[in-house]
């Protein structure tokens, strides 16, 4: 079996040597099961390795230092969220892999560690204290009569056998860009999806096989990006009851395009601004306050909801396409009796 030291001359299989390395002792010791989290770190790791190699010379595992990591996080810092930039909280966590691999790699070489991260992390405290519980304010979400209050205004946008004439039929006054705005804030609330995540939804995205009801989607696959892999999030019921309805309208109303919401009868994709809009009047027209946490209110009450409800929260996490770290920030609110829907 090859070592770690016949690649002293070949940076690139040294990073990903003493990775495997470390992440196989971490599985063994069961300190990290996530098949996301381990994607997660192998991703970041995978990252930091292509900028060591690209430097002039390369970095090494045992030359890199201080300023290259100045230079690592300057040349990432303030690019777009799509390039994976360095974000504090996101550079406290790649540095934080970075120490742990390379003491891992210098015990393993029965080596001197090298404290360059470490030293880094003591050096930078906007980055030190990013995971600071004050940095981490609660999140913003709905209370039940609030949830409730809105899944019953939004529902109105849908056909209702149950009711009396007048408010069965209420829906056919509504143009198909309302029912298309009220049918994206209903899977923001009832699936957790973040407004960038419902504005790439296709027509291919809902699934209604394998449903409790027929032709009701139930799900919906969401696509990846350059921050989330691509992932699939169940929608409650009457979420799903009302997307049901959009999709007929949407074909009778003979709107083209692949996109699930789109901005034009002629398919164009919706804009970040005018998505925007379009939820905020949503809820201002529901009777809510639009400016406490936005429509990420909406996607925070629907973590809630299932956490209370005893999922798990790995499996919350994969719904909602984040890490499962990011998920203590739901710990203080979950403790607490507040009820939410």
């Amino acid at each position: 079996m090859l070592t770690l030291a016949l690649f002293s001359d070949l940076p690139a299989e040294t990073h990903s040597a003493a990775f495997e390395s470390w992440l196989a002792d971490q599985r063994a010791a069961g300190t990290l099961r996530q098949a996301s989290s381990i994607a997660v770190y192998r991703e970041m790791w995978s990252a930091f390795t292509a900028w060591c190699i690209g430097e002039q010379p390369a970095v090494t595992l045992a030359s890199l230092d201080m300023h290259d990591l100045e230079v690592f996080h300057a040349a990432r810092f303030g690019t777009k969220s799509s390039d994976l930039s360095l974000s504090p909280r996101h550079a406290l966590r790649l540095l934080r892999l970075i120490d742990r691999v390379l003491r891992h790699h210098a015990a393993e070489m029965d080596q001197p560690a090298n404290t360059a991260a470490a030293d880094w992390i003591a050096a930078h405290p906007d980055v030190r204290y990013a995971d600071a519980a004050s940095a981490d304010p609660l999140p913003e979400f709905l209370s039940t009569s609030e949830a409730r209050h809105l899944i019953a205004y939004l529902s109105a946008a849908r056909p209702r056998p149950g009711l009396s004439e007048a408010r069965r039929n209420s829906h056919s006054s509504f143009t198909w860009q309302e029912l298309r705005n009220r049918t994206a804030v209903a899977l923001q609330l009832g699936g957790g999806l973040t407004p960038g995540d419902v504005r790439v939804l296709t027509l291919k995205s809902p699934t209604s096989q394998g449903g409790r009801v027929r032709a009701r989607p139930w799900k919906v696959s969401v696509p990846g990006n350059g921050n989330s892999f691509p992932r699939e999030t169940p929608i409650a019921p009457w979420a799903g009851e009302l997307l049901q309805h959009w999709l007929q309208v949407r074909a009778e109303a003979g709107i083209l395009g692949e996109f699930l919401f789109p901005s034009t009868r002629t398919g164009k994709p919706w804009s970040k601004l005018s998505h925007y809009q379009c939820a905020r009047q949503v809820l201002e027209d529901a009777g809510l306050d639009s400016s406490e946490g936005g429509s990420f209110r909406l996607r925070h009450t629907f973590a809630i909801r299932q956490l209370r409800r005893g999922t798990d929260p790995g499996q919350v996490a994969r719904w909602l396409g984040i890490e499962p770290e990011a998920m203590a920030k739901y710990d203080r609110v979950v403790a607490t009796p507040t009820d939410v829907i």
